[in-house]
């Protein structure tokens, strides 16, 4: 196994208790799940490395705008006592914030704001999670479609992503094998994007 990644995402309004008690559950659920690819089965009193957090190399926080001041506070704090490493994703902005925060922001390694996705990297993306084009039509209705997507969503990831889930689900709902600009039009109307 991999994958030492926690992955957590506070809900919108986090309490102290739900943060406090999610995320170790979040990197306890790694460090079982390595015990378990490893040895067969969890006994963290037996395999004590896995006790708490102790197989979980990185946690992910994302929306950790979401968190309010004593949330931050709680990360910090779970940071402190665990020697793993902490991504918090936000909303642009969020490094002002943090920056009132010195106890927090002295323990920033640094800060990575994501700009749009390029028209071709949009493209290169959509093209990897739809189905390939259809040979018979020598791929135009594909092209159409994929540029139907870089058009409607202007190179939001986040976006892009929930327009590709949908168009898939719409795809499979009526048997279809390849991607078609009405599949698209039919995502972009069930997800108000667009319109």
């Amino acid at each position: 196994m991999h994958s030492k990644t926690a992955f957590f995402t506070p809900t919108v309004s986090a309490t102290i208790k739900q943060i406090d008690q999610g995320l170790p559950r979040a990197c306890q659920h790694i460090s079982w799940a390595i015990d378990y690819a490893e040895h067969g089965h969890v006994d963290p009193y037996v395999h004590t490395e896995s006790q708490h957090c102790g197989r979980t190399e990185l946690l992910i926080i994302d929306e950790a705008d979401r968190l309010k001041t004593a949330g931050l506070e709680q990360v910090r704090d779970f940071y402190d006592r665990h020697s793993l490493g902490v991504i918090l994703i936000g909303m642009p902005g969020i490094e002002k914030r943090l920056a009132r925060y010195p106890q927090l922001y002295s323990r920033i390694g640094f800060a990575h704001e994501y700009r749009t996705l390029r028209k071709d990297e949009l493209a290169s993306v959509a093209a990897q999670r739809l189905p390939a084009p259809d040979p018979d039509d020598d791929g135009l209705a594909h092209t159409a479609a994929i540029a139907a997507i870089v058009r409607a969503t202007n190179g939001n990831f986040r976006l892009a992503d929930r327009l590709i889930t949908q168009i898939n689900r719409i795809l499979d709902i009526n048997n279809r094998q390849h991607l078609t600009p009405e599949a698209v039009d039919a995502a972009q109307e069930a997800l108000l994007i667009g319109h």
